[in-house]
């Protein structure tokens, strides 16, 4: 199985889908958030020095990322497929990730886009705000996180293109979450 880059927007469904990939074809799954807190609470060497990062309000270096993720793809088996949710962000994230699958003679296999509206966005992250009671959810905010998205990681889209791997699926065309996932199992069934 090939890995799998799942991009989109804050809200797009990221972390949806590459649950239900990763139930159906048996994936790694690689979520930056989750890698990041675990290598925290294990309190390695790695997780440590992220924390000092962390502890003085600022992001993580790419290298230092790029070494976490490393080890988490590490623990996987090889040529099982692993789906990157929340990662890379930035065009030298995704140089970095590629160099690092390269040195283990492997490759990003495909990118699937997931393109949303942004007025659904916002109410898609202002209900789960609202369920699950999450502060960092509100309006001001959220506004802010589409702004770096679009700034830093939208970018990113044309550097997949060029790299030949980009798959764009849009929820204006399919419209529900059902369809969506149809899509996303079709293109990945083309290329595995």
């Amino acid at each position: 199985m090939k890995n799998i880059i799942i991009f989109g927007a804050p809200g797009s469904g990221k972390g949806t889908y590459s649950d239900e990939i990763v139930a159906k074809y048996n994936m790694g799954h690689i979520s930056t958030g989750d890698v990041l807190r675990a290598q925290i609470k294990a309190g390695t060497e790695l997780g440590k020095t992220a924390q000092g990062y962390i502890d003085n309000g600022q992001l993580l270096p790419d290298e230092l990322m790029i070494d976490i993720l490393a080890d988490a793809y590490d623990k996987f088996p090889a040529g099982k497929g692993v789906i990157f949710d929340g990662f890379p962000r930035t065009i030298p994230q995704a140089e970095a990730l590629k160099k690092m699958l390269a040195e283990r003679g492997h490759d990003m296999g495909m990118m699937i886009e997931l393109v949303v509206e942004e007025d659904v966005l916002m109410a898609r992250l202002l209900n789960r705000a609202k369920e699950q009671g999450r502060a960092d959810d509100n309006e001001e905010t959220i506004k802010k996180r589409f702004a770096v998205y679009h700034s830093q990681t939208a970018p990113l889209s044309e550097w997949f293109a060029k790299e030949g791997i980009r798959n764009t699926l849009a929820w204006a065309e399919l419209g529900s979450k059902e369809a969506m996932l149809e899509a996303i199992f079709n293109t990945i069934e083309k290329q595995a």
